[in-house]
């Protein structure tokens, strides 16, 4: 576990890496039209096993991959873009990190059937 760490006036801050995971994964959601973040279903070997949000530091600035469904009805290039926005905005206010960039990977559609189970 990753962490980031900033000083204060008072002492040091750390950030765990999987709080910026969970962050990115709350703010897509948010996001209309966005049914679940997940990875690819498709079997893959374990050495290569995707999650479905992961952040790199470098140098203090995150790069942030985030794999998800979108529901059918939507514009996805919008809400994709709208994503992008929503977590690079959503982490730089609450922690103050730098996000250089969001990549947003569309894994699957889900249809209205699937969304109300």
């Amino acid at each position: 576990m990753d962490m980031e760490r900033s000083q204060l006036s008072g002492g040091s801050l750390q950030i765990s890496t999987e709080v910026l995971v969970k962050i990115a994964r709350l703010a897509a959601l948010e996001v209309s039209g966005i049914a679940r973040v997940e990875a690819d279903p498709k079997p893959l070997p374990k050495a290569n096993l995707q999650r479905p949000v992961t952040v790199v530091m470098k140098d203090g600035i995150a790069e942030i991959t985030i794999r998800l469904y979108v529901k059918y009805e939507c514009a996805v290039r919008t809400a994709c873009a709208k994503v992008q926005e929503n977590i690079k905005n959503t982490i730089q206010n609450m922690t103050g990190i730098t996000v250089s960039k969001v990549n947003v990977v569309v894994v699957g559609l889900e249809e209205e059937a699937e969304t109300k189970e």
